[in-house]
């Protein structure tokens, strides 16, 4: 299990505080994951000292949980500080918050368990420290999510225009949080713990209006853009660089158990309001307009539009895509509109 370590600080009345905050069931002012997480981390001024200025990262190299050498420098983390102490520059008045929320934390999976875990847990639920100690676990346990969440921060940033920075995303982006809490959900639905699964599915679809079951299956580098109003079936399946906007619903046709949402290939983009219902299957690099009703297996590299969606050029001709519109994000993507 991943242990929570405060501060080693002697000021007076600091271990009063942490009492209190351990008896709440909140994680302490600071706290980090350094026993679970080996990395190797600069010591921050504690936020009730502003006078006192955060050291920059300088030339300080952070390495992937597990990794011992140059081949394994964290260069997301690392860009993220960076990002972060920028940002306490430009607004003072956020130093508290980038402090416990990034600055703090020795590594990646703390400082998003923790942020997790402040915007899901409840006294009356969930307390904080409780959730903190489930998703730490669940993204130290596999290098395969460390992979995930990297590459989905550097899609957020690499194709949605409004994103400034991987830490913004961290911080306020509720797809991708939304995205990373599920991956913890998913961990434990497919290890035996469904009932708490379900409990994170419940809290993320209150929190941030996403409803993703635990059984769905998602690759890395996703990017759900706005994400309000999405909802991703147990069985649906998506692949690695998809693109999907909001009130997007991956759903089944109400009929069916077992095996019953749909399949979305590699380098998807779907547009928002789209429904694609059923098990069907969305080839690699299909697009879907905005607003289509998909029940139909759609082809690699076409794209798909209307209710009933239609693929654009004809079935039997369809018009190819020559990029990756899950990529590109390239919603206007047809000049002749022939059905």
């Amino acid at each position: 299990m991943a242990t929570c370590v405060a501060f080693n600080s002697r000021r007076e009345g600091e271990g009063a505080t942490r009492g209190r905050a351990a008896s709440s069931g909140a994680p302490p002012t600071g706290a980090r994951f350094d026993a679970a997480c080996p990395y190797k981390f600069v010591d921050l001024s504690r936020p009730d000292f502003p006078e006192l200025a955060f050291p920059s990262a300088g030339n300080k190299k952070y390495l992937l949980p597990g990794g011992d050498s140059e081949e394994d420098v964290d260069e997301v983390w690392a860009k993220l500080r960076e990002e972060a102490e920028e940002d306490v520059e430009k607004e003072p008045v956020l130093r508290t918050y980038y402090h416990n929320a990034i600055l703090s934390h020795a590594c990646l999976e703390s400082a998003l368990a923790s942020h997790l875990a402040n915007k899901l847990g409840s006294a009356e639920q969930i307390p904080c420290g409780v959730l903190v100690e489930i998703f730490l676990d669940a993204f130290l346990a596999d290098p395969e999510v460390q992979c995930a969440v990297r590459a989905d921060l550097r899609a957020a940033r690499d194709r949605d225009p409004a994103c400034s920075s991987m830490a913004h995303c961290l911080l306020y982006y509720k797809g991708f949080l939304a995205c990373q809490a599920h991956r913890a959900a998913h961990r434990l639905w497919a290890s035996g713990r469904r009932v708490l699964a379900l409990f994170l599915q419940s809290r993320v679809s209150e929190v941030f209006a996403v409803d993703i079951h635990p059984g769905a299956r998602i690759g890395k580098g996703i990017l759900l853009d706005h994400a309000t109003g999405l909802v991703v079936g147990e069985t649906a399946v998506i692949g690695d660089e998809v693109s999907i906007l909001h009130n997007v619903t991956l759903g089944g046709t109400g009929k069916e158990c077992g095996d019953r949402h749909p399949k979305i290939g590699d380098g998807v983009l779907v547009g928002a309001g789209t429904q694609i219902l059923g098990n069907v299957r969305i080839g690699a690099g299909a697009k879907i307009g905005a607003g289509s009703v998909v029940i139909k297996e759609v082809p690699p590299m076409t794209t798909a539009v209307g209710n009933p969606s239609k693929l654009i050029g004809g079935k039997k001709n369809p018009l190819m895509l020559d990029k990756i519109p899950g990529l590109t994000m390239d919603h206007t993507s047809w000049s002749d509109y022939v059905i």
